[in-house]
Parts: C-alpha cells; sequence; structure tokens
C-alpha cells in the first residue's frame, strides 16, 4: 500500500499549553477525499491548522509523504504543496479577481489558468474586486487560489460558511473532480455532513478533541444513528476503514 500524503500520528495540539485535540492518527491518501466531521468546538479547525504549521503540536507527529514537519514554517509547507482554505476564506476586498493570484510568497508558483480550468467563472469576473463579489463567488475564488498552486494536499474549513447549501452542493464536486484529476489528498471539514459524506472517500468523527468514529463514507451516509451518536460523544463501535469501504 502507498504511503499516505497526510499522516498525523498520536496528534496532540491547542492554546497556550492546553489541547484540544488529543493523539489523533489520521491518514489521506493521494487523490482520497476525507472528510473531518464532528460538533462545534470539537478541534476541526485546530486540526487543519496545526497541519499548516499555524498551531504548533504539543504531542505527536505530523507527516507529509513520510517526512515530519515539526521544524517546517507555514510558508515552506506551502512550498512543499499544503494549500490551506480557512475559515472566513482570507481574501483582500479591496484587490480583483486576477490581483489574488498574483499574489504569491517567494519561491510558490500560482497558475491562475488552473483555477479557470476548475471555476471558469473566475475568468469571467478577473477585472472586479472581491468586495463586489457575491458570497458564493468569493469562495470560488477562495479554494481557485488554492488549486492555482497545484497542491498535492488540500485543507479545506467550512467551505459552506454563510452560504446557500446549493452552492456548496456546486462547490464540493469541483473539488471531487480535482482531487481525482490531480492526484491531490483532500481533508475537507465540513458542517453540512450529508454534503460532504456525497464526495468524500472517508470520514473521521471528533468528538471533544477525539476521534470517536472512523469509516467509509457510504456506512456513515446510510447509519444515521451512528452518527447521531458519535456527534454527542457517545461509546460507538465501526469496522476501522482500510480503504475507502467499510
Amino acid at each position: 500500500m502507498a504511503e499516505p500524503v497526510l499522516a498525523l500520528d498520536g496528534l496532540t495540539a491547542g492554546y497556550d499549553g492546553a489541547a484540544v485535540i488529543r493523539d489523533l492518527d489520521l491518514d489521506v491518501a493521494a487523490g482520497e477525499v476525507v472528510a473531518l466531521l464532528g460538533p462545534n468546538g470539537a478541534g476541526k479547525s485546530t486540526t487543519l491548522r496545526t497541519v499548516s504549521g499555524l498551531v504548533k503540536p504539543l504531542g505527536g507527529r505530523v507527516l507529509v509523504d513520510g517526512r515530519d514537519l515539526a521544524r517546517t514554517s507555514p510558508s515552506a509547507r506551502a512550498r512543499l504543496g499544503i494549500a490551506h482554505v480557512p475559515e472566513g476564506r482570507g481574501l483582500f476586498f479591496g484587490l480583483t479577481v486576477a490581483e489574488h493570484f498574483r499574489l504569491a510568497s517567494r519561491g510558490e508558483r500560482v497558475d491562475a489558468a488552473l483555477a479557470y480550468e476548475y471555476f471558469p467563472k473566475l475568468e469571467e469576473l478577473q477585472g472586479r474586486r472581491v468586495g463586489l463579489l457575491s458570497g458564493g463567488e468569493q469562495q470560488m475564488l477562495a479554494v481557485g487560489r488554492a488549486l492555482a498552486r497545484a497542491p498535492k494536499l488540500l485543507l479545506l474549513d467550512e467551505l459552506s460558511l454563510g452560504l446557500a447549501p446549493v452552492i456548496v452542493e456546486w462547490l464540493l464536486p469541483v473539488v471531487r473532480q480535482f482531487a481525482q484529476e490531480r492526484d491531490c489528498a483532500v481533508l475537507l471539514v465540513e458542517q453540512h455532513v450529508h454534503l460532504a459524506l456525497e464526495v468524500a472517500d472517508r470520514g473521521y468523527i471528533l468528538s471533544h478533541g477525539e476521534i470517536v468514529l472512523r469509516a467509509g463514507a457510504e456506512q456513515l451516509r446510510s447509519d444515521r444513528q451512528l452518527l447521531i451518536a458519535s456527534y454527542l460523544g457517545e461509546h460507538v463501535q465501526a469496522p476501522v476503514d482500510q480503504g475507502g469501504e467499510p
């Protein structure tokens, strides 16, 4: 079996010395979409922020292609192929769509044509300032900027925040398509569980900072009671998924 693009090995992380997530073991393979689900405050965003280097681990390891990133800065992680779309989108309202694709760190390549391939509407909006875009168009740009970096690992935090579900229903299949066509590993945090599980291969559920369930997306879609119990932090048992199907 090929080595995963992302592996979390006993990862513990938090803020001011207090752990928010504890002893997480998680992996994502190339071309795979993995949903990280759970109630508010479970530690999902903290997990993504630790992977991208914005939060320092208190214990355990973050490995990308088998490499321990303990001494790797956020900017260096971006150059290694990690793209993080944060909650809140991280856009500049005074800049145009085209100007956002000219923003890059030293040594980083941003290919606007790649973003336009997956989001043709962005090409039509090149000259428009972000503050004049709709919420869906802004989120499209946030994801498009990440795709333009041709990442090996894409971290997506709450794409649906502030958007109508119908917009997310359109965005997430594009992410799925990119993962498959570009062999990109995707770790997706999403509050709309059913939408996330429609495009995901597998899912992990966090509760109180710990993984309480891991299973194939099909099983999670079909067993509503299992999902509810895991969200409530109740003891649940499910087969550990080893390759997409429980």
